[in-house]
């Protein structure tokens, strides 16, 4: 099919207005039987291409069913998750005892929810799913279910690594007693102690041990009631079946007061016993001067919030200080004189009468053998015995008289065997032996050895990093070298929808398995159109869909505004497949896209359109609106003035020559006696020009041809013209004629006869025989005188010039002959020189030397030369 034109100068040219219907008819009557002769039968596929895709087909079955069979499995797994009864009916049955306030049972619901369906629970120890026939321990903070067995290995290994970390702080020697560390819940950290690690798995009331599965109940449940005492405790238990997940609101109504007591009493929930009425407290405050003005609240008063002066414990100094801060102390001694007059106070700032000298009381000697009461002045002193003290060494006693200060180091000297108890050896007690011997043993890690040296054999835990990948792939554990798989990693991910609003956080690592929460809000990312708004649509996943409002672009062309869908940002195949498939196990490679940015479609809008030469107008769509040819013949009057334009309809312009040239020959009348065609040559407008090409014409004396205007000549025929025919045709040179004399003629170019003899003027030059007299004359004059004759002088001056003449010849062949000679004997010199050269020169033969028969030519052209210049000499 022939595709509409998308511009000007593409596609198949538009139809054109002007043209009538029958020709229309006609030419679309044609195209339709062009088509159909040019239908061809479609060739038969191949045989390899036919074997290809039936193969693809099988495998694409293949896959469909290996699929379908995996879902099936993921679906039917685990036949004690399977929901066999209505979740609506269990979670009606549990909440039934509570009454018709289910407005408060939100939390219960969503929880029990969650408990029936499969899959939503999850350890966070394992990082898998808790189902329902797994035993499970429900911490009593948090309320997550986690797997018994995983939570015990937690309890331990916590309890295990806080022992060695405070181990690794303490001297040699000490011990730690790992009965007082507590554990954590993985997901509150809400601690326990060591008693309270489960051993047994129970219901989530604690009444039942090892509840079985029952597909009527919530999974873990034992189906009685709970019963357990309602948070905040009001003596009242919760009236639900063993369920997950806290306990409800108490429902039990019951009469109480506000806080302050000034409110009448009111029949409330005992979940919301408490309350306030809105009033001051105005209770007294523990200063005794002001009252409490905080609205009606629980529990005590806050403290004053007013300053007043106090004096301090001594009363020496004096502040501005919070009411509610009765007591405070100085900084300064007390310094008062103790009962005994000898010593003072060294208690700081303190109320009341100073305490007793310390120094009255009983004391005792240094070694603290010997108590003595004296008086506060006498200094107590050795008691003279040995002290006895066990020295820091732990063994052996102290040597010295009693005496003050510390005792000193342990010299004696004894066998000590080191730490690993390998080597012994004696040395003074207060040093210890530690051999050089590194201990081999493997640490609790299983993969470093201890490297410790003289270990005691209770080897240090392991202190490097473990470093190992968790199971997030994203990180690496970071606690101390451990045996056995590393804990799970306890960073979560937010993950979040495409606009960031709506998120939903999830164990590290699943991140890539997880899909972005569904968002119901607006989707906000920016227009990639010229648009300013996208049309509203929810938040999704991966690039908006196009954008369907009107272009309502402005043409610069045209100026019409363009309602075509938006095509700013559409997605357009740029290159098909490049590579085929090598066969039916490799995927179908996709076609290149891009995302460009398209032109306008063409305006489609209807304008009117004249034609060029202004004959009709009609309607055509915007972007064909270029005016064009209706097929009429112009019919305007052509520059000539004389034709009209042939043209079919064209460009029209205040300009007439936009028209056709007038090619016809023009055939107005020509003057008389005028045989030329005219100057112009085609038609034109107006009388024809005045002919003024030249006429090749002989002049009077017929020597030179004249070149005359024909206008000029037929208009020197008249009478009285100027110039005249005479004066045209003469060439204003000077008659050839000839004369009687011999002379020219002295008139210019003339028609008729030349002028007489005696008329001529011309100066002719008379002289003697031998040229010495001569005269000057008119030719008429000199034919009336005889010839002039020489005289004596004339004959003498003859005689002396042929003398003259005989001399020089004479002195110039003299001259020559001596130049002749000269040159004649430098050539013989030469040539005597060149066979002398050429006799010295040995030769093993005798005989003579040869001579080249440049040598010959060279003589016979030097005489030759001479002879001829000779002769030149002689004839001059």
């Amino acid at each position: 099919m022939d595709q509409q034109p998308r511009g000007r100068g593409r596609g198949v040219p538009a139809q054109n207005v002007w043209t009538t219907r029958a020709e229309t008819h006609s030419r679309s009557t044609n195209t339709g039987r062009q088509q159909s002769t040019n239908k061809q039968p479609i060739k038969d596929i191949p045989r390899s291409t036919r074997k290809f895709e039936e193969a693809c087909a099988q495998i694409k079955a293949s896959v469909d069913k290996h699929v379908a069979k995996l879902t099936e499995e993921l679906s039917d797994s685990g036949s004690e998750e399977d929901e066999t009864n209505n979740d609506n009916s269990i979670i009606s049955t549990v909440l039934n005892l509570y009454g018709k306030s289910s407005s408060e049972l939100g939390k219960i619901e969503q929880v029990l929810k969650d408990s029936l369906r499969s899959g939503t629970s999850v350890c966070l120890i394992c990082i898998a799913s808790v189902k329902k026939s797994d035993f499970i321990w429900s911490c009593t903070k948090c309320f997550c279910s986690l797997h018994l067995s995983c939570i015990q290995r937690w309890a331990k290994d916590s309890i295990y690594f806080q022992t060695e970390a405070a181990s690794d702080q303490l001297a040699p020697g000490q011990f730690v007693d790992p009965r007082k560390f507590n554990w954590c819940c993985p997901k509150c950290r809400a601690e326990y102690p060591q008693t309270a690690i489960p051993s047994t798995y129970y219901c989530y009331c604690l009444k039942t041990q090892e509840p079985r599965f029952d597909p009527w109940l919530v999974p873990h449940s034992c189906g009685s009631k709970c019963e357990k005492l309602l948070q905040p405790e009001c003596k009242h238990a919760c009236l639900l079946l063993c369920h997950p997940g806290p306990c409800p609101p108490c429902p039990q109504t019951v009469s109480v007061t506000c806080f302050c007591a000034k409110s009448p009493v009111e029949t409330r929930r005992c979940s919301s016993q408490t309350w306030s009425c809105g009033k001051k407290c105005s209770k007294l405050l523990p200063c005794k001067e002001h009252k409490c003005e905080v609205i009606c609240h629980s529990g005590i008063c806050p403290p004053c919030p007013k300053k007043s002066s106090q004096n301090c414990l001594c009363g020496s100094k004096k502040e501005e200080r919070p009411c509610h801060s009765i007591e405070f102390q100085c900084d300064k001694v007390c310094r008062k004189m103790l009962d005994c007059g000898h010593h003072r106070c060294e208690t700081i700032c303190h109320a009341g009468k100073c305490a007793t000298c310390p120094l009255a009381l009983p004391r005792t000697c240094p070694c603290g053998k010997k108590a003595v009461t004296v008086a506060c002045t006498v200094e107590v002193g050795g008691c003279g015995d040995t002290c006895c003290k066990l020295l820091e060494c732990g063994i052996h006693e102290c040597a010295e008289r009693c005496h003050k200060g510390k005792c000193g180091t342990c010299w004696q000297m004894r066998f000590q065997s080191c730490r690993c108890g390998l080597k012994k050896k004696e040395l003074p007690c207060y040093k210890e032996f530690q051999c050089e011997t590194k201990c081999k043993h493997i640490k609790d890690c299983r993969r470093h050895p201890c490297n410790r040296k003289c270990c005691t054999g209770s080897c240090p835990p392991c202190d490097q990093v473990c470093n190992r990948p968790l199971g997030c792939k994203n990180h690496k554990c970071t606690s101390r070298c451990h045996q056995g798989p590393c804990y799970p990693c306890d960073r979560t991910v937010d993950i979040t929808c495409s606009c960031g609003r709506t998120k939903i956080t999830v164990p590290c690592g699943r991140e890539r398995q997880t899909k972005p929460p569904k968002c119901s809000l607006p989707c906000t990312k920016p227009p990639d159109c010229h648009h300013e708004s996208r049309t509203k649509h929810v938040c999704h996943a991966g690039s908006c869909p196009p954008c369907k409002q009107t272009c309502l672009k402005v043409s610069e062309r045209c100026g019409h505004i363009c309602k075509a869908p938006c095509h700013t940002s559409v997605l357009v195949q740029v290159a098909a497949p490049s590579q085929k498939r090598a066969g039916p196990w490799e995927p179908e490679q996709a076609p290149k896209m891009e995302i460009r940015k398209l032109p306008c479609p063409p305006c489609p809008v209807k304008v009117p359109v004249t034609c060029l030469g202004e004959h009709e107008t009609a309607d055509w769509p915007c972007h064909l609106s270029v005016p064009s040819s209706c097929g009429r013949p112009c019919g305007r009057e052509l520059y000539c003035t004389n034709h009209t334009c042939t043209k079919p309809c064209h460009v029209v312009s205040m300009n007439p020559r936009n028209c056709q040239q007038c090619e016809e020959v023009c055939s107005k009348n020509r003057p008389e006696d005028c045989t030329h065609p005219c100057g112009r040559g085609k038609c034109h407008p107006g009388p024809c020009p005045t002919c003024t090409k030249l006429i090749k014409h002989s002049c009077h004396c017929g020597l030179n041809p004249q070149l005359v205007r024909c206008n000029e000549l037929s208009d020197s025929s008249a009478p009285g013209s100027t110039p005249s025919r005479e004066q045209l045709l003469s060439c204003k040179d000077r008659c050839p004629k000839l004369l009687a004399c011999k002379h020219r003629c002295p008139l210019s170019c003339h028609s008729g006869d030349c002028a007489a003899q005696l008329d001529c003027v011309t100066t002719v030059h008379v002289s003697c025989p031998c040229k010495r007299i001569k005269k000057s004359m008119a030719c008429n004059v000199r034919s009336k005188q005889p010839a002039i004759s020489c005289d004596d002088i004339c004959r003498r001056k003859q005689d002396q010039e042929l003398k003259l003449k005989e001399e020089k010849e004479r002195a110039k062949r003299e001259e020559e002959e001596r130049v002749n000679r000269i040159e004649l004997e430098q050539f013989q010199r030469k040539f005597d020189k060149r066979r002398n050269k050429d006799r010295r020169r040995p030769d093993e033969t005798s005989a003579p030397p040869s001579r080249p028969i440049q040598f010959y030519f060279l003589v016979v052209a030097v005489i030759l030369v001479a002879i001829i210049m000779a002769f030149m000499w002689s004839r001059v």
